[in-house]
């Protein structure tokens, strides 16, 4: 008696639910994981694979020093993007220490670039991977190509310093592929924030919910990255030597770099980012972060010195103080304002203890 009207209602409830909206989250989420994200996982490939071939031109003698630190800064720029989406692969199992060593308190990379040429003269790309993670990555790159005491001019240096200088580049484009790869398997992170229930997300909210907090880190540690050289953690005392890109006079461009990719995340292409998810009678919030996000890189794009310079006169340090500040109200409106908007309870993040 009751089973034909059991299954009218079946049929009414999937009728309806095929004619429902898409839930807006899993559409955000796919959307960020689409069109923001695997994009910039895909140029940070080619970048690492464009490192990989400058290392062997360069030391065979095929492209000058001025192009192989170009090329590097091209690469550092890509992985410099990838900070607010390091969501997945990237974040476990200490790859992205692989690619970056900072903060190196103690100059490690130095003394560890030393230890290891001298150890390992002939080292290639798979001895590279069993080494430090100090050594595998950007910030090894950089010291070979841009120290003070490495003359790569030099051929007996560069005969010494170009079996590493390669092991990195190629050490550097597999783990982006890896990497890549591992976003684009059938139950990799893309379908992973496309399709929901999944291993890792039970919901299309958590997987915004996790966007979030990668964000906040990110933003936490941009500020680290420019605090730490200004000295606002050593008592007011600057230390130009703790910032991420000083060999490299690059870090500056690296934190506009990083923001511009939050902003990304944040705006989304065709309004499917974080913004897109805010009710209409929070557009006050909406612009507010928007205005945070403008006047932050404005300030970036307006400094025309490295930071290192920047340090050396008030003008500079006054310049840099305003770039921090602008960087802490665009973290804390993420933080507060907009995590409680969404719903979303941040917890601690990665940065916490440091």
């Amino acid at each position: 008696m009751f089973r034909p009207k059991l299954l009218f209602t079946s049929l009414a409830a999937i009728a309806l639910g095929a004619c429902s909206p898409q839930d807006p989250q899993a559409v955000t989420s796919a959307a960020i994981a689409k069109q923001v994200i695997l994009p910039t996982y895909s140029r940070w490939v080619d970048a690492d694979r464009q490192l990989a071939s400058s290392a062997l031109a360069f030391c065979q003698g095929k492209e000058n020093l001025e192009t192989a630190r170009a090329d590097f800064l091209k690469a550092q720029k890509a992985w410099a993007e990838l900070q607010p989406l390091l969501i997945g692969p990237l974040a476990e199992g200490n790859r992205a220490w692989q690619v970056q060593f900072w903060p190196d308190k103690k100059n490690l990379v130095g003394r560890q670039v030393e230890q290891l040429v001298n150890s390992e003269p002939q080292i290639d790309a798979a001895g590279l991977a069993k080494s430090s993670v100090v050594v595998q990555g950007l910030s090894a790159y950089e010291y070979l190509l841009f120290d003070a005491k490495i003359d790569m001019a030099d051929s007996a240096q560069k005969a010494k310093y170009c079996p590493l200088l390669t092991a990195i580049g190629e050490r550097q484009k597999q783990l982006a592929e890896e990497i890549l790869s591992r976003w684009n398997t059938n139950d990799g992170m893309l379908a992973q924030m496309s399709k929901f229930p999944n291993q890792r997300y039970a919901d299309s909210h958590e997987a915004i919910a996790d966007l979030l907090r990668v964000q906040v880190t990110a933003l936490d540690t941009l500020k680290k990255k420019l605090g730490t050289p200004m000295g606002r953690q050593s008592k007011g005392v600057p230390q130009p030597f703790q910032a991420d890109a000083w060999r490299s006079q690059s870090s500056l461009q690296g934190l506009e770099a990083s923001l511009s990719a939050a902003r990304t995340v944040w705006a989304g292409v065709d309004n499917k980012g974080l913004r897109g998810l805010l009710p209409s009678d929070q557009k006050p919030l909406a612009d507010k972060i928007d205005a945070a996000y403008d006047a932050s890189l404005k300030l970036f794009a307006s400094s025309q010195r490295s930071l290192t310079e920047m340090l050396n006169d008030d003008a500079g340090r006054q310049q840099l103080n305003d770039l921090y500040d602008s960087l802490n109200v665009v973290h804390r409106l993420h933080e507060g304002e907009l995590a409680k908007a969404l719903g979303i309870q941040l917890g601690f993040n990665a940065n916490d203890g440091d």
